[in-house]
């Protein structure tokens, strides 16, 4: 049974100046605390449909429209490696909009990375085929999802700040996932886009109807931009302001005062990024080559999606009360447990096993440790760099877990012809984070006015 965790915070301020307490919302169902919280999730989810849209097609589109003449085998690892790119690009997009981000505001540049992600969206659905323009098509493609991925990066850090700094501190967990629900919710959205593009068009859907989702991005890009710029600054980046207290170069700072900080969060974070790669990526790939119908897969990935949102709220809550480390622990404990089981149900090629999987996996195990990951990262870091820390941890594991795993999942299969070594690979991310938690303290009851 969880414990309430009343430990003390891992990290303690560098920072000698005493900020005053700014105001922050008494409650999160305050008219203010409300569209905070809608802006957080609804501009991720939108991001991150454009965003995760691309890894599902990955898996089941570019292999055969981009990357033609190779071998299915090689096909699939070459999408995968342009899926990988973005992953790579998104601790530059973290570095360039937290330095910007906790120089001049979170709002703005949460604003800044939906434009630039949703005109790379756009292109990617007018680009043509392979077989149009030959070698320049996967080229272009390698391109848009380098902006891709640089936008994203920015994205994660602004969205939580804004909900983390205007919570109050016992419903911090909380008001932070709604920023990392963004995630599961636009990969639903971007999962049904792509599953109904496949039903309604058919035999048509690998010639022009996986288009159809990209170019429906510009709709949703527009609701999220009105949303987002009604929201008012985040009130210690105000009161950061008014003491003068900005770091002029805080990508500095944090690597030279904070690097215990950035390696814990990066480490604890792989945990649900290698979990996602493997689960809504690779397992997607493996399903499908096995013999598991297209639309049938994408519809049990949508339904795990769901289970992860609905875990993530309930995770975060949880850790509100019992602490991050009690509840990221939980999930890491269960991943461990379920790892050779998980991959042997994606390799049985049956939609009834790929279900299971991924509901276990991306829905149960991901929402776990995904839920309080969140504030347990930006609690780690003081306010003046907190964007840029968090941003490099968070968008570091997932580039190294989501961009990576998938790859390295793909190659140990291709190098020992066993499906159990990528078992072995996950549950070995697993005891990282559960020592990583171990040998730290938890963040939920540390103060942020530092």
């Amino acid at each position: 049974m969880l414990k309430p965790d009343t430990s003390g915070a891992t990290v303690q301020s560098s920072s000698p100046r005493d900020l005053n307490e700014p105001q922050l919302q008494a409650s999160l169902t305050t008219p203010e605390m409300k569209r905070i919280l809608a802006s957080s999730f609804i501009g991720s989810a939108v991001e991150y449909y454009d965003f995760l849209l691309y890894a599902t097609a990955s898996a089941i589109v570019f292999n055969k429209v981009f990357f033609v003449n190779m071998p299915p085998a090689l096909a699939t690892f070459a999408s995968f490696a342009t899926f990988a790119v973005g992953y790579l690009a998104r601790p530059l997009g973290g570095a360039l909009f937290g330095h910007f981000g906790d120089r001049i505001g979170r709002k703005k540049m949460l604003v800044l990375s939906m434009m630039m992600v949703g005109f790379a969206t756009l292109a990617i659905g007018f680009l043509p085929t392979a077989a149009t323009i030959g070698i320049a098509a996967p080229i272009i493609l390698t391109v848009i999802r380098l902006v891709q991925g640089i936008a994203v990066g920015g994205e994660w850090g602004g969205a939580a700040l804004m909900a983390l700094e205007h919570a109050p501190k016992n419903k911090r967990g909380f008001a932070t996932s709604f920023a990392t629900a963004g995630g599961p919710a636009g990969s639903i959205l971007a999962t049904l886009a792509l599953s109904g593009a496949a039903a309604l068009t058919g035999p048509n859907f690998l010639v022009w109807g996986w288009r159809i989702p990209f170019l429906l991005s510009a709709v949703l890009v527009v609701v999220g931009l009105v949303i987002r710029v009604k929201v008012s600054e985040s009130p210690l980046f105000v009161k950061l302001e008014e003491a003068s207290a900005k770091r002029r170069l805080p990508l500095m700072e944090v690597f030279t005062r904070h690097p215990k900080a950035v390696a814990v969060a990066l480490l604890v974070a792989l945990g649900f990024a290698v979990t996602q790669g493997l689960t809504t990526v690779w397992g997607v790939s493996v399903a499908t080559e096995a013999g598991a119908p297209n639309t049938g897969v994408l519809n049990w990935k949508a339904a795990g999606a769901l289970v992860t949102l609905v875990m993530t709220f309930a995770a975060a809550r949880l850790s509100d009360r019992y602490g991050r480390r009690n509840v990221i622990a939980t999930g890491a404990i269960l991943g461990l447990v379920l790892a050779l089981p998980i991959i042997s149900w994606f390799e049985s090629g049956t939609l009834t096993g790929f279900g299971i999987a991924v509901v276990l996996g991306n829905g149960i195990v991901q929402g776990l440790l995904f839920g309080p990951v969140g504030a347990y990262i930006a609690e780690l870091f003081p306010t003046a760099v907190r964007f840029t820390g968090a941003s490099l941890a968070f968008q570091g594991a997932s580039a190294l877990g989501v961009g990576l795993s998938p790859l390295i999942a793909q190659t140990l299969v291709i190098q020992t012809g066993s499906f159990h070594a990528v078992a072995l690979f996950w549950g070995g991310i697993m005891a990282v984070v559960l020592l990583v938690l171990l040998v730290n303290k938890d963040t939920a009851k540390k103060e942020l006015i530092h």
